[in-house]
Parts: C-alpha cells; structure tokens; sequence
C-alpha cells in the first residue's frame, strides 16, 4: 500500500476543520480510496464511538478482508504510520500499534452486511475516523456509515455530542450575541440623540450589529443543539443565512467607509462599484463553500478543494476592501494641496490611515494568527482561538463605531489658521520624508 504526502495534508487539514463533530451518515459508493477520513472529534477520558456500517458490498467475494476496516488515529500517530510504511516497515496502517483499532472486516461474520460497533474511549485525545482498504489491487467499497462520537458529563453520564474544546462554545456565542444586542441598543440611542448629524451609513452600521448579533444567537443555538442531541435541528441553516448577510455587509460597510461615502461625499465611483459588485458575488462563493465544508466534512473528495476556495475568496475579499481606502488617501492627500483646506483634510487623511491600519490588523488576526492559534493549541482549548477572533471582531466593530459616529459639532469644521498653518507645515514634511 502506498500512502503519500497529500493523504498526510488531508488528515492534517481534517484536524483543522471548520465542522463540529455530531452525528454523522455517510454513503459510500464504489470507493477506491486508500484512506478515507469521516469525522474528528476531541475525546475526554469518558469518551464513546459507536459505529453502524450498513449494506456494505465489495468488488469482489475473493479479498483479504483483514486489510479493509476502521480505526481512529491522532494527528501525530497518523505521521508516524506515513513513516512507518515509507521505510517499509508495514504495509499497511491497521498493522500499526500506534492507532486504535476500531473494527475490520474480517470480523464480520460470513454472509452479514452489516457492522454494529460501540467502543468507549479512555485516552483523552483527538481522534480522527478513518477507514482503510489497503488491498493492492484497490478493491471498490460500498457502505452507509454512521458515526456517532460524544463524551459523557456528569453522574448521570448525560451525552455531549461536542468535541472536547468546543462544549464551551455555545455559552461563548450566546454571551458575544447578547454584547452585540447590547451594542445595538446603546447605537440606537446614539441615533436618536445626534438625529440631526445622522447620516445613511450609521444605519447601515446599526444594520450590521443587529445581523451579527442574530449571527451569534443562530450559532448559539446550533452548537447547543448538537451538544444535547448531535443533530442541529434546522439551525445550521439558520446560521448559514445570517453568516452569509453578516459577511456581505461587514465587506460592503468597510467599502463604503473606505471610499467615504456618506462622509465625504454621497456617491460611490464606477471604479468603488466595480469593487462591490465583485466582493458580493466572492461573498456568496464563500458562503456555499463554507456550506460543503461543515455538510460534507473531510470525506468528500473535493473537501479539501472547497476548503482551499474558501480561503482563497476570503483573501481576495479582505484585499479588494482595502483599495477603497487607499484610493480615499490617496485624494484626500492631493486635495489637502490644492482646496486650501490642509488642516480640515489631513484630518480626515489622519482618521482614514488609522482605519487603514486598523482593518489590515483586524484582517491578519483573524485570518493568520487566529488559524494559528488553532493549529497550535491542543484540542482541548480549541475554544480559545475562537475567542480570540470574536474579541478581535468586537474590537473592530468597536473601533468602527467612536471613530465614525455622528457628531453635533463637526471637529473638522472647526479649524483655526494656526492649525491649518500647522496642517501645510506637516505635509511639507510629509513630502520631504518621502522624498
């Protein structure tokens, strides 16, 4: 059996899902695949699988049954297996000693098609469930697998169909959804107190807190949901429509502060447009490939290629937003020389390279250092880099929102010659330095 370096990437990246682990029933038709992964779930020391594999049919009645069968594996047991068959030492992962056998075909009694499985799990670790067919001549497999994998809690030994690391989650979720509320309230009576400064963007801000704070609600409840019985109960779907409008309008809203709209001018350029006609369609690219993602989990083929979609729309999404406020420096710079104004716009140019500087943070933490956090920290405070991201994300609406509030007295309208002297005096040396 010949096992390469993308089946070990496939496990890896299976180990960094976006899914939660809950019940789970797969159909597995005419399958050739070495390994095959189905799910990941973090284990306390009071850990169960139980597995039912149904109408299973192989290719062909003359095959080595002891090479086909399901096992779970850590990540760092999964290396060693790749190493272990690379320098020839098995030939095939259930002959290793450092996964966990689950059950293998030659256990089946002769004529059943059926696996009934339950196993409890002592070693508190993640796991990934894997089948393998290790046959040379690549036998075809077909089954239903269902895969049921929860920790028990408690005296009463209750069921929690979260992964170790992410039960805390539902609590986190609901707590961050009743911030958001809060936020939106205390932006309501913001608007009602400075109406008369009040422009169109500061509701489409309010806009964007109240379908964050419903983001986070519906995700309370899915990941509830699936800890108490392991299905969602229609409220991943919930989840996914508001994922959707929460990432549409948190792109569109940083574009329109970034261009300025509303607050500089009341129009958007064709070249602004272009931007959000193409960062809307990206948006729902991403939200179909977040659904494959969650739906399928690692089994589906073309997993790991929605996978890599998502991340590649969101990068191109978070980079497109950026030009916006550039192109926005950019002329409050040129006209800050020519309008007479220096002081009024460098001002204005000062707020905009703060908000600049602001959104690529925002940007790195939560797509790099947050995915990090996640790949380093062990299974059992996954929770932590989910926190980390939310906080940053409520720092950033936060930010967002004192620097860009509705004012009464406009601070930019009141310039003396001192500063607008001050102000030229600071571009000279703005160009010198440059120079």
């Amino acid at each position: 059996m010949s096992f390469h370096l993308p089946l070990l990437l496939l496990l890896i990246a299976a180990a960094t899902t976006l899914t939660s682990a809950e019940i789970r029933t797969t159909a597995v038709r005419s399958e050739t695949r070495q390994v095959i992964p189905f799910d990941e779930f973090g284990f306390t020391h009071r850990g169960c699988l139980e597995l039912n594999v149904t109408d299973i049919h192989l290719s062909s009645d003359k095959l080595d049954l002891s090479k086909l069968g399901f096992f779970l594996s850590t990540r760092d047991a999964w290396i060693h297996v790749v190493q272990q068959i690379e320098d020839g030492e098995i030939n095939c992962a259930l002959d290793s000693q450092v996964i966990k056998k689950v059950v293998n075909f030659d256990q089946i009694p002769k004529g059943q098609t059926f696996i009934n499985h339950y196993s409890t799990i002592s070693d508190a670790d993640q796991f990934t469930l894997i089948f393998a067919n290790c046959i040379n001549q690549l036998a075809s497999v077909s089954m239903n697998v269902r895969s049921v994998m929860y920790n028990l809690e408690g005296n009463k030994g209750g069921r929690d169909y979260l992964s170790a690391g992410k039960t805390i989650l539902p609590r986190i979720y609901f707590l961050l959804a009743l911030i958001y509320c809060v936020l939106a309230g205390s932006w309501i009576y913001v608007l009602y107190k400075k109406r008369l400064t009040v422009f169109k963007i500061h509701y489409f801000m309010l806009a964007v807190l109240l379908l964050k704070a419903l983001n986070l609600f519906c995700e309370a409840e899915d990941k509830s949901y699936i800890k108490r019985t392991g299905s969602a109960h229609g409220w991943d779907v919930l989840f996914y429509i508001f994922s959707f409008l929460k990432g549409v309008t948190l792109f569109t809203l940083i574009v329109l502060i970034g261009t300025g709209w509303s607050f500089l001018k009341p129009f958007l350029q064709d070249k602004e447009k272009k931007v959000l006609m193409i960062v809307i369609p990206l948006q729902v690219v991403a939200n179909i490939a977040q659904v494959v993602i969650d739906e399928t989990g690692p089994f589906g083929q073309d997993w790991v290629t929605w996978k890599q979609v998502f991340l590649l729309v969101d990068v191109v999404c978070c980079c497109l937003v950026l030009f916006p406020i550039v192109w926005s420096i950019k002329n409050l710079r040129e006209s800050a020389r020519t309008d007479g104004k220096a002081a009024v716009n460098l001002m204005k140019l000062t707020l905009f390279r703060q908000y600049y500087i602001v959104v690529i943070c925002y940007i790195y933490f939560t797509r790099v250092i947050v995915y990090a956090l996640e790949t380093i920290t062990s299974y059992q405070y996954l929770w932590t880099s989910v926190m980390a991201g939310e906080l940053a994300t409520l720092a950033f609406y936060v930010f967002t929102g004192l620097k860009f509030k509705p004012e009464a007295h406009n601070p930019y309208l009141v310039i003396d010659e001192e500063e607008e002297e001050a102000a030229l005096e600071m571009l000279k040396l703005e160009d010198e330095f440059e120079l």
